[in-house]
């Protein structure tokens, strides 16, 4: 991949002694080689980012890329009926290049907003296409095909049988898991407790500790889907993930806005990772999941963006903002601080997906994911002000300059360097117009 030298900058390194200098960072083909002051190593490519702010890439624990094309298409409803009357109709219409462009849209607008890694669920079908898509941005993902064998309102194109749920998951992990020396992993995504089997779960069990990979489902995100659980199975939902075996270290739960206390120790104790995604939950009208409480737990706890059509925006700026700011009437005016957001979004993510040994984090050895922030805006200054909190509570998506993945810089002073924008833009136009007359919304 060859050799970048990045010089002068700003370096919040959010190593453990958090450490924030002015220095030179030091990359040779998708490592961090070198970082520290007056770096003198010859590379193929300087940035003098002088006035600049280089942050660990951001980490979001919970992305739709499948969904990306129905932006503006799922407003002002309940999670239940979200999905009956408007996703589900639409993901049933998805072809091959639907999901392709859609995944591309995402991307690109996850790229351009200062995200590296994705914790993605696509839909029943047709999931190659958006490997293929992660694979040509360049973004690192754990991604996996959505897995749903029951439930009442389901398209006929959602509804799949369990053997063949498992055959193709199982399938698309042969082809796709580590690709690109680990860029790309495999998660077995289950959709959620109410459109899946007890078979099928515990085979998800069975299949994630046999290939030593991650499960991630949705969990308590509405008061009526928590309802038609209980109905189901006589239990609340982390205790009947509990009781299926699925409750572990391996384990990404997406919102947890309504869990007791006994679910709260589950997750505590089984080491399970919450996606807290504030801006999805809001919308949906959800509600406010209680993350001081868990964070005061030391549950491991990171942010995501969930859907285009849910939220409206892939933005993790709007997400940590929405973290930091609804906690606070609750709970007091110092509940969730600026570091304590920007850690959920950078390590905290890091550690969600097991790779907080490779990112998250600025320093020696570490996967080279970072993003160069230009700060010198109205919106931000003065810059005498800790620089952590103008990036969570100023800064924007427009603030990004460059955005570097495995040590390729994938964006460029805001030029995309991996994808033809154009080309995406027209492409998912004209696919959602087809999906729309094949799912009769129109």
């Amino acid at each position: 991949m060859g050799s970048l030298l990045i010089k002068n900058a700003e370096i919040i390194t959010m190593n453990e002694q958090n450490d924030i200098f002015t220095g030179d960072i030091f990359i040779k083909d998708d490592l961090i080689a070198a970082i520290g002051t007056n770096l003198q190593n010859p590379a193929e490519k300087v940035i003098d980012a002088a006035r600049r702010t280089i942050i660990p890439g951001f980490v979001q624990t919970h992305i739709h890329l499948c969904q990306t094309l129905f932006r503006g298409r799922g407003d002002d409803l309940e999670l239940l009926d979200w999905l009956k009357k408007r996703i589900w109709p639409l993901e049933a219409s998805h072809d091959g290049e639907s999901v392709y462009y859609s995944a591309m849209l995402g991307i690109g607008e996850l790229i351009q907003s200062g995200t590296t890694t994705i914790v993605d669920m696509e839909t029943v079908h047709h999931t190659d296409f958006a490997f293929q898509a992660i694979a040509a941005s360049g973004i690192r993902a754990l991604s996996g095909k959505v897995m749903m064998d029951k439930g009442f309102d389901v398209p006929a194109g959602l509804r799949e049988k369990t053997e063949t749920s498992i055959q193709e998951s199982v399938d698309l992990l042969a082809k796709w898991n580590l690709y690109d020396n680990g860029r790309i992993r495999y998660a077995f995504s289950p959709r959620f407790v109410i459109s899946c089997t007890e078979q099928l779960l515990k085979e998800v069990r069975g299949l994630s500790i046999e290939y030593d990979v991650k499960v991630h489902t949705h969990a308590s995100e509405n008061q009526e889907e928590i309802k038609i659980v209980l109905e189901e199975t006589g239990m609340r939902n982390i205790v009947y993930l509990d009781h299926l075996g699925l409750a572990n270290e391996r384990l990404i739960l997406a919102h947890c806005v309504w869990l007791d206390e006994n679910e709260k120790r589950i997750i505590k104790e089984r080491g399970i990772h919450v996606s807290h995604c504030p801006g999805s939950n809001l919308k949906l009208a959800s509600g406010v999941a209680d993350t001081k409480g868990l964070l005061d737990m030391n549950v491991s706890l990171s942010l995501g963006a969930d859907g285009a059509p849910c939220n409206n925006n892939l933005d993790m700026f709007n997400e940590m903002r929405l973290a930091a700011l609804l906690q606070k009437p609750i709970h007091g005016p110092a509940a969730m601080d600026a570091k304590t957001v920007f850690k959920m979004a950078t390590i905290g993510g890091a550690k969600a997906v097991g790779l907080e040994d490779e990112i998250g984090s600025l320093e020696i050895g570490k996967k080279a994911d970072m993003v160069i922030l230009n700060l010198n805006q109205f919106h931000t200054y003065p810059s005498e002000a800790d620089t952590i909190s103008r990036i969570v509570y100023s800064a924007g998506r427009g603030d990004v300059e460059t955005t570097i993945i495995n040590g390729k810089i994938v964006m460029e002073n805001g030029f995309m360097k991996t994808m033809n924008k154009e080309v995406i833009l027209r492409e998912a136009n004209r696919s959602i117009h087809r999906l729309l007359k094949r799912a009769a919304l129109t």
